[in-house]
């Protein structure tokens, strides 16, 4: 055994060094933990990525809602004009042309059945999809009859846009578009979307939070 200061040979059992005295029974444990350490391997990229989420708290935070909609009614808007229209041109050629009864029930009942098949049309679009946004999953629900519901997570959305045609802008409606690493639902459309910039934003917002709070950052990978 040697003095770990002078470096002169002593005896296992001895307290102090016999040559400059130094105590060397208590400096055992210190190096052999300064050994461990500059022995031990270095931390990988995955043990930091690890050591980052245990200390963002993993998964422990509760999940929150954001945001809940559906098929806005605004969405119809072009249907709504184009049955104004149709319904009248259809009253137009029915005063210059039409003299026969009967034939205006036929026009009047056409110019109901435009209207019908357009309120259907957004009977069904309102009460067949449902959206549910929180702070770790986008949930969705389709069909009437037979629901059927699915999710992607806030984690896997890779890009969000939003479309809006010219009539769309003037009552704020329109299309967001999810591009995400989801197995089902890879390209995810939601269309007729009241709000469609301030709820696109949310769901960016929402992912990139996500992100965050999971420590996916550059410099974690």
């Amino acid at each position: 055994m040697q003095c770990p200061t002078c470096g002169a040979d002593v005896v296992k059992e001895a307290v102090y060094c016999h040559k400059c005295g130094q105590r060397i029974d208590s400096t055992d444990e210190g190096f052999s933990a300064n050994q461990d350490a500059a022995t031990a391997p270095a931390p990988t990229a995955m043990d930091s990525f690890r050591e980052s989420v245990a200390q963002r708290g993993g998964d422990d935070e509760p999940e929150k809602e954001l945001w809940r909609g559906g098929y806005s009614s605004k969405a119809m808007i072009g249907g709504w004009v184009v049955s104004g229209l149709v319904s009248l041109l259809l009253l137009i050629v029915g005063v210059l042309w039409v003299r026969n009864a009967a034939w205006w029930l036929a026009l009047l009942a056409v110019v109901a059945l435009v209207w019908l098949y357009h309120a259907a049309v957004l009977c069904y679009r309102r009460m067949s999809v449902r959206y549910v946004l929180t702070t770790q999953r986008l949930m969705h629900e389709s069909g009437i009859l037979r629901r059927e519901t699915d999710r992607i997570e806030v984690l896997d959305m890779d890009d969000i846009t939003f479309v809006q045609g010219p009539l769309e802008r003037l009552v704020g409606v329109g299309t967001i578009h999810i591009v995400s690493s989801d197995r089902s639902h890879p390209d995810f459309y939601l269309p007729g979307i009241d709000g469609a910039r301030r709820v696109a934003e949310q769901f960016d917002n929402a992912r990139r939070d996500e992100r965050r709070r999971r420590g996916l950052h550059i410099e974690h990978i």
